[in-house]
């Protein structure tokens, strides 16, 4: 009984890995993907400029959240 299951764990196992490989795979293809058009299509001043962009409107939610945890 006890082999039976350890049996079924295995093939459960090695069911779940296919997914997670299939997914890691897909991740690293994403990130090269990203590195490709960030670096070596020129795009960099642009992605720096989106993210000056967003620094002002953040800090001000930080702010936000600040005060509100401090006035607890």
């Amino acid at each position: 009984m006890a082999e039976e299951i350890k049996q079924e764990e295995k093939k459960a196992e090695s069911k779940n890995i296919m997914p997670m490989v299939f997914k890691v795979l897909l991740g690293i293809v994403f990130l090269v993907l990203a590195a490709y058009l960030l670096l070596g299509r020129g795009w960099w001043i642009h992605t720096w400029t989106l993210i000056l962009g967003c620094a002002g409107p953040f800090l001000v939610l930080a702010a936000v959240i600040t005060f509100a945890i401090a006035k607890e």
